[in-house]
């Protein structure tokens, strides 16, 4: 069986001590940081751009600034919460002070998802902003910081996947990622984090920007914010494929670790939330197809 080696990076892009207190910046936090700043200009290079509209754009770029705040806020809540409702009820249940040490690791992408949903309705709603409008801002600004997570979550050695004999499956460290039932010596695993970069970050940031700044998509509400919930929807669906499940789901009758599952097949977690994404980025795709509103290519 043969692989590639993990690579020697430290989770921690700098670090210093002072006073005899270690401080430090992950990469997983400055990817974030970078990843928004990314977004938020790539954002503001379209609101500056009236003609990519119809009428006028969706908001004003000091409106964004402001919605950021939400924003954030939406991610860390919602991902949190959402770890807590969908993957552990049960531990959170009987540890609920537990809830709030999002130091300790614990973020779902849904719930982080819902609760930027929150953030946007709400803001659009206390500023008579045009939801449409304000959810393809957002849209387009998405992809860089999923890209940059993802790749956080490889440097991490987090999130890994299933166990395979491609060559270039990863021997990623620690006594979890090696434990392989099965599989002597070695075991090499697929770095979904990185397909899930190129996926769901480059190659679907790639596509809304040509739709925004090359194909007038910006003038057909909702077009944006549907491509998204699709192209995100279908690629996280079939990286769940080769992604290893979280370990609470997994069982010696359960060995795919399947949330719904009836005579070995079914649907991992990750599957089952990222269902409703691909079903309301398609009704918003095709309801503004089936309008007229979109010139053809």
């Amino acid at each position: 069986m043969t692989g590639l080696p993990f690579p020697d990076i430290s989770p921690e892009a700098f670090a210093f001590d002072l006073f005899g207190v270690h401080i430090a910046l992950r990469w997983y936090a400055l990817a974030y940081i970078v990843g928004i700043l990314l977004g938020w200009r790539l954002s503001v290079a379209a609101l500056r751009r009236p003609a990519l509209w119809r009428g006028s754009p969706a908001m004003t770029p000091a409106q964004l600034e402001a919605l950021l705040t939400w924003i954030i806020l939406g991610i860390i809540a919602g991902g949190r919460l959402g770890y807590v409702l969908f993957y552990q009820p049960g531990y959170y249940l009987d540890h609920p002070w537990e809830i709030p040490a999002i130091w300790q690791g614990g973020m779902s992408f849904h719930g982080g998802f819902l609760g930027v949903c929150l953030a946007i309705l709400l803001f659009a709603r206390h500023h008579g902003l045009p939801l449409g409008g304000v959810a393809d801002t957002i849209a387009l600004a998405s992809p860089p910081a999923i890209l940059l997570g993802r790749i956080a979550n490889f440097v991490n050695a987090e999130l890994w996947g299933r166990p395979t004999t491609l060559p270039w499956g990863v021997a990623f460290p620690g006594e979890a990622a090696q434990n392989c039932p099965g599989i002597e010596g070695i075991c090499f695993r697929h770095p979904s984090q990185l397909y899930e970069a190129g996926l769901e970050g480059l190659l679907l940031g790639l596509l809304l920007i040509l739709m925004a700044f090359r194909w007038g998509a910006l003038r057909h509400r909702w077009l944006l914010c549907g491509t998204f919930l699709l192209g995100y929807g279908v690629s996280r669906f079939l990286v769940e494929f080769v992604r290893q499940p979280d370990a609470q789901f997994v069982s010696p009758g359960n060995p795919l670790g399947l949330a719904l599952h009836w005579n070995g097949w079914g649907l991992t977690m990750g599957q089952v939330l990222t269902l409703p994404l691909i079903a309301a980025g398609l009704i918003l795709v095709l309801r503004v197809r089936r309008s007229g509103r979109v010139a053809p290519a």
